[in-house]
């Protein structure tokens, strides 16, 4: 390694990419490139530091495995700030092997760290977490370890485990003080600042109160049953029904709890869940068989009952608890025949010991910080970062085309904002400020 490339490589770490570049600018062999590459993509010129890093790993041929290895570990780095995240990850796996190979244990463990974060936007916590819990962390440099921590905040914070991800970003703050890299610090506040922010709104009553992620977290242990409108689901315990691509069921289940204890007019849940304003006798039939598909699903949760003008829905007792999200078949054992007759909406649950009262649970409406069908995608625009709708469709897991008339309709109401065109085209949005969008991102409340 001459003394130019060097001292560029010495500017890089120091954070001064300007200085670098005027080392290697005029130079076109590879250890430059992929200086020049590293220095564009801290400036921000994310697709011209993709090219050098490209030509750099070519012109470094099969004979510079080593190299070769650590460009490709920036160029992936590069497409996730770029969101660019249907590439197939075997490639950055292969160059975290050959770094290990070659005994360059910071950079493979920055290329299982970029993994992560891919996973993370995502969507996929339980792999980012099991990935998180195998890297050996020891006698890494303070930056690669801030960096550590801040996924795995991220993975507690959407996992709503908020003591947790308060540790973690302790530690993460700790070593970006010692790293001495602003940009770390900036990330470490803003993700503490999103423990503060309202995170939802609890519906109950007839009242609404915003609440923070703790706040949220407490509720859901709480052994409420929760009309989950961020995730949308019913949540009692550790016990989730998951309704998403249900529309019809999770509208009825909104109403249903929205009204609780009270119940809720035959016409105005034909309103609500078929959006139409003149019910009929087909309306009338075709609601009788979504409450019967909805009190099903229900049982091991709450009792969807008739009333004189509607319909209710009340709780299960806390002495009922199911055990998983599906029906489970749990004969009583002996002598509790006579005692669990005449319960049978219980019948599919486990039961605590006889002889403790039942007690009431209350019902609550969890409701996102903002509204509409495109919360969850405001909410990944939020990150500042320019998606292409590719990477929207992966992370939302819905289809490419279904995300393309979401980004019209937001962009036609002034929402986002699109730049480029055909395949390079992307697509951005201004922060949504005031409160957190955690809850709102994929899979941020897994419920295994």
């Amino acid at each position: 390694m001459d003394s130019l490339i060097a001292a560029a490589a010495r500017a890089l770490v120091a954070g001064d990419s300007l200085g670098a570049l005027k080392r290697v600018s005029l130079r076109d062999d590879p250890p430059a490139l992929a200086l020049r590459g590293i220095a564009m993509a801290q400036l921000g010129e994310l697709p011209r530091a993709r090219e050098l890093l490209r030509r750099a790993a070519r012109d470094f041929g099969a004979h510079e495995e080593l190299a070769r290895a650590r460009c490709v570990v920036a160029e992936a780095e590069v497409a996730l700030a770029m969101r660019e995240l249907g590439g197939s990850p075997r490639t950055l796996a292969a160059a975290a092997a050959t770094l290990e190979a070659h005994a360059d244990g910071a950079n493979a463990l920055h290329a299982r760290l970029i993994a992560v974060r891919r996973m993370l936007l995502l969507g996929r916590l339980d792999e980012a977490a099991s990935s998180l819990a195998g890297l050996d962390a020891r006698g890494l440099s303070p930056s690669l370890q801030a960096v550590a921590e801040l996924a795995a905040a991220e993975v507690a914070l959407r996992s709503l485990r908020t003591s947790s991800a308060q540790a973690a970003l302790a530690r993460a703050h700790e070593a970006a003080e010692r790293a001495g890299v602003p940009m770390l610090l900036a990330e470490v506040a803003e993700m503490r600042a999103a423990l503060d922010r309202p995170a939802a709104r609890r519906f109950h009553a007839g009242h609404e109160q915003p609440l923070r992620l703790a706040e949220v977290e407490a509720l859901l242990d709480s052994g409420a049953l929760v009309l989950d409108a961020c995730r949308r689901g019913l949540r009692a315990g550790a016990a989730w029904l998951p309704l998403a691509r249900r529309p019809v069921l999770f509208e009825l289940a909104r109403a249903l709890a929205e009204a609780w204890p009270g119940d809720v007019d035959r016409n105005a849940l034909i309103a609500r869940a078929f959006r139409t304003l003149r019910p009929d006798e087909t309306h009338r039939a075709r609601l009788r068989v979504e409450i019967g598909r909805l009190r099903a699903l229900a049982a091991p949760l709450a009792r969807i009952e008739a009333t004189a003008r509607g319909f209710a829905m009340t709780a299960l007792p806390t002495n009922c608890i199911a055990t998983t999200s599906t029906r489970e078949e749990v004969p009583p054992s002996d002598g509790q025949d006579a005692a669990l007759a005449g319960v049978p909406p219980c019948s599919a649950l486990r039961y605590s010991p006889l002889g403790q009262p039942p007690g009431e649970r209350e019902v609550v409406v969890l409701v996102p910080p903002i509204d509409g069908d495109q919360a969850s995608l405001l909410a990944l625009l939020a990150d500042g970062a320019a998606w292409s709708t590719s990477a929207l469709a992966l992370a939302l897991g819905d289809s490419q085309r279904t995300v393309q008339r979401a980004l019209v309709d937001l962009e036609a109401a002034g929402r986002v904002r699109a730049i480029g065109r055909a395949r390079a085209q992307r697509w951005l949005a201004p922060p949504l400020a005031g409160f957190t969008t955690i809850l709102l991102l994929p899979a941020a409340l897994p419920l295994t």
